[in-house]
């Protein structure tokens, strides 16, 4: 049987989703929470500890807990995560297409990219994103096929990642990020519902194996509405020497 926190959570989160509870509201106080699931206060604060965690809520001292504006999806600016895993974190059921699948001579620029000076061929993937029915993501991947051999559209469809970490036992390791604003392109027009957005916000990875290896390079073009791009940092507080 369910622990009755969880079914408050679940009936609160299914308002908040519908927008019967909107954005930047306050809930009900916790004594009117208790008295409506005839419940405990402590039930109630388990309730709603669950709904600051998974980012539904913001609990300010002495006015209560506002909802939190769920229409933007956080990005991690410094993590690296695959489409699939961030999409299974936000709760959302994604869908991909897959625009383009094709084993090409990189042309120089990609080849800067990828660092590549000899004759490898390379996978150019393009995928678009689609999240609550709209076009709103697209990745353009060039991974060098001297380590990814082989790459079919249902595995492009599916997780790409997932593929190369429990498949080919390729050991992803970092990444290096560089974030711009660019202009549309007549690609990003075309393959994303850009609905009168003048700017793409562009994110470009350099994905590299647990032994350095720089196997992937990536664009990843987002509109820019629908999406916060975050990151966590702590000050780290420099000594003082006195001399």
């Amino acid at each position: 049987m369910q622990s009755k926190y969880l079914t408050i959570y679940g009936e609160l989160v299914e308002q908040i989703e519908s927008g019967a509870i909107e954005a930047h509201s306050l809930l009900p106080s916790e004594n009117e929470l208790k008295e409506r699931f005839c419940t405990s206060r402590e039930t109630i604060r388990k309730a709603l500890t669950l709904l600051s965690q998974k980012g539904y809520i913001q609990k300010m001292r002495g006015k209560g807990s506002i909802v939190i504006d769920r229409s933007k999806f956080d990005f991690p600016v410094s993590g690296l995560v695959s489409f699939k895993e961030l999409a299974e974190k936000i709760g959302s059921r994604p869908r991909t297409i897959v625009n383009e699948l094709s084993l090409v001579k990189p042309e120089n620029y990609i080849k800067q990219q990828l660092q590549i000076t000899g004759k490898e061929e390379v996978w150019k993937l393009v995928r678009t994103r689609v999240i609550g029915g709209k076009k709103i993501i697209l990745d353009k991947d060039f991974i060098n096929k001297k380590y990814v051999p082989e790459l079919t559209e249902e595995i492009c469809e599916d997780s790409v990642y997932h593929y190369l970490e429990n498949e080919l036992n390729l050991s992803i390791s970092f990444a290096k990020k560089e974030i711009v604003v660019e202009e549309p392109l007549a690609e990003d027009r075309e393959l994303l519902d850009l609905e009168g957005f003048h700017n793409v916000v562009v994110i470009k990875n350099y994905v590299y194996l647990d032994d350095a290896s720089l196997f992937q390079y990536t664009e990843s073009r987002h509109r820019p509405d629908k999406f916060r791009f975050v990151d966590f940092a702590r000050r780290t507080h420099v000594q003082k020497t006195h001399v």
